[in-house]
């Protein structure tokens, strides 16, 4: 059951569940914060958690506040969309052939046929995203893999709206955001690291982090990276 504990000015939710330590999180784009707790913790204990954290808290929601956005997609000529980092001018194209999308001298060629909505035009281009993200993270997953002795399931690449990456170490499954297309390929790389660690340590706790200075000593850098970047113009779900 969903519950809140309030601290001054900031809602916290609070889930409690079958697990063994408390994970507090604070979710774009508009700082709103979270905690999954084990059953046995009262509210009370997972308040004076969340107070003795609060610091860290505002910090993280100011980070989200100040981040950019992109502008609102229209999918019109000249409107630059980003390719692994890259800036590209979009070149919009009606004809009766299959829609599609291309990458020419810092173009991007969006065939599309008339009549086609904002929404059918989103589809197209997030469909072409995902493709990209699905053909770079094979050989990292099987690279990384090697070096860190596990090995996944099965992955998958979807639009995700709170999250770049995610892992279930029980059912040994990744899931990886489709806008990392967007960004460089060095923020593919630090999630697939980071989502794979989690195969050896389930938790963010100390011995996680251990094993990404280990693996990937710029790990840091990266994520500064990806969170400095433009993220979705819209309101994202949880």
């Amino acid at each position: 059951m969903l519950m809140q504990v309030q601290l001054g000015d900031i809602a916290v939710d609070v889930v409690r569940k079958d697990i063994k330590n408390v994970h507090l999180s604070v979710h774009p784009p508009t700082g709103r914060v979270s905690i999954a707790a084990p059953s046995r913790l009262s509210l009370e204990t997972i308040r004076v958690f969340a107070i003795a954290k609060l610091g860290w808290i505002r910090q993280q929601q100011q980070k989200l506040l100040e981040q950019e956005r992109e502008a609102p997609r229209e999918y019109l000529n000249r409107e630059s969309h980003y390719v692994w980092g890259e800036r590209y001018l979009m070149q919009v194209i009606e004809g009766d052939a299959t829609g599609s999308v291309e990458l020419k001298h810092r173009r991007m060629i969006f065939r599309v046929r008339p009549g086609w909505d904002q929404t059918r035009k989103q589809e197209l281009l997030e469909s072409w995203y995902r493709e990209q993200v699905k053909a770079a993270a094979p050989p990292l997953i099987a690279k990384w893999e090697r070096q860190l002795g596990v090995k996944a399931e099965r992955i998958f690449v979807q639009r995700m709206k709170t999250k770049w990456g995610s892992c279930n170490p029980s059912a040994r499954t990744i899931r990886l955001n489709t806008d990392l297309a967007k960004k460089p390929r060095e923020c593919l790389e630090y999630i697939v690291v980071h989502e794979l660690v989690h195969l050896l340590e389930p938790t963010h706790n100390a011995r996680f982090i251990a094993f990404m200075n280990q693996f990937l000593p710029k790990w840091q850098s990266h994520r500064v990276t990806l969170n400095r970047l433009p993220v979705r113009h819209e309101a994202w779900g949880y």
